[in-house]
């Protein structure tokens, strides 16, 4: 069956679903506590900086750590205090690598994390908090940084909604279209978006959001809003997860506003031949089809830099969004 009332169903099962992966917060108003490791190791001294992680280009560490040196000047207003997940390749890229969520011993004392709870127990997010916290985590071998969307202490309420643009394949034309429709159906609920490649194959678009709504009601709201954005074309545009029943359709990812979910940070380069970065870009490059996910790259994003400087530095200088009952009013009498 289909149309609109099995859609709505389908949409209460995801967000009853979303609902119970959120854990209550251990404190009254969900803040959380940072601590500080208790082993005394290095500084952010980088070690090994001969070591190749991108055998093709031949980037090593040390190159790396020069970028990250380099771009932290705009890279932490973007991460400070947002919990991270390393994504780190000891052997390079073209090596297995692993994601480290955890950081429980074996961590300079300066180094400041946050717990916070998961199933059976708590994990030790480390954050970023300067430019020495983002060097020790680049020592690690951590390629990508991905980050929450939301910052300490008070974890549990996003100042960001995060979509994802995830094509099927390589269809520029209509990864431009899909991005370019959410900006406008963004708009009609009076929220600015803000635009960065993924240095994969898609898009993120964000919405800064005042902190106010609780990371339950952002993932809902986010859903609700990629679940629109099907209903206006759904041969091109899907919610399905698996890619065996996408069938080519372009994924709307809203599930990186759930608890514990991540999304690549800001400036961060990935951990795919080219060295990509994911860097935010503007609109007006968008339409004029002159940046695509995978445009800017370690190597270029000096020049990058140098010619626009942080297109996300009035972020949240500008409007920011509330999910207020007239955002959700509005949201409403569009499904």
């Amino acid at each position: 069956m289909s149309g609109p009332g099995a859609r709505h169903r389908r949409i209460s099962t995801e967000l009853k679903k979303q609902a119970r992966t959120i854990p209550r917060p251990p404190h009254g108003r969900g803040d959380v506590t940072t601590t500080r490791t208790g082993a005394s190791k290095a500084s952010g001294a980088i070690t090994h900086r001969e070591k190749v992680l991108f055998p093709e280009e031949g980037i090593t560490k040390g190159e790396l750590a020069a970028y990250y040196g380099a771009i932290a000047p705009v890279m932490l207003p973007h991460i400070h205090a947002r919990p991270v997940t390393m994504e780190r390749y000891p052997a390079g890229i073209d090596k297995k690598g692993f994601w480290q969520k955890d950081v429980s011993k074996g961590f300079p004392e300066w180094l400041e994390r946050i717990e916070v709870p998961k199933k059976d127990g708590t994990v030790h997010h480390p954050l970023v908090t300067d430019a020495r916290s983002l060097l020790w985590m680049t020592n690690q071998n951590t390629i990508t940084l991905h980050v929450w969307t939301s910052r300490a202490p008070n974890v549990y309420h996003p100042d960001i909604c995060v979509f994802d643009l995830d094509p099927s394949d390589d269809e520029p034309t209509m990864l431009r279209a899909a991005a370019l429709a959410l900006r406008g159906l963004l708009g009609e609920l009076g929220l600015t978006s803000w635009l960065k490649t993924s240095g994969s194959k898609g898009f993120h678009i964000l919405v800064p959001l005042d902190g106010k709504a609780t990371m339950g009601e952002v993932a809902r709201f986010a859903y609700e809003v990629g679940a629109i954005l099907v209903t206006r074309d759904p041969e091109h545009l899907t919610q399905e997860f698996s890619k065996a029943d996408r069938r080519g359709r372009m994924l709307v990812d809203t599930g990186r506003n759930g608890y514990s979910a991540t999304f690549a940070a800001p400036y961060a380069v990935r951990a795919k031949r080219g060295a990509p970065v994911s860097a935010p870009c503007t609109w007006d490059e968008l339409e004029r089809g002159t940046v695509g996910p995978r445009t800017f790259t370690l190597r270029t994003m000096a020049a990058r830099v140098a010619e626009v400087g942080d297109l996300w530095k009035d972020m949240w200088k500008s409007e920011v969004g509330s999910l207020t009952s007239d955002v959700l009013d509005r949201l409403r009498l569009l499904t």
